[in-house]
């Protein structure tokens, strides 16, 4: 289960992504309610499904 983590304030490395509409504003009113800013939200959804997708496939 995905849980917020506050640890991820000081990210340094600077990537411009696009949001759709309705996600920016999920991601956006989460963010305000559980205190955090938007990027770091980002970064731990980003840590979740990095730590829970299917492992890759060598060829």
């Amino acid at each position: 289960m995905f849980k917020i983590d506050k640890r991820y304030a000081k990210a340094n490395n600077q990537k411009t992504i696009r949001f759709t509409d309705d996600l920016y504003m999920q991601l956006e009113t989460i963010a305000k309610y559980e205190k955090i800013s938007f990027n770091e939200l980002v970064l731990q959804c980003c840590r979740y499904a990095l730590e829970n997708m299917e492992p890759l496939e060598k060829e």
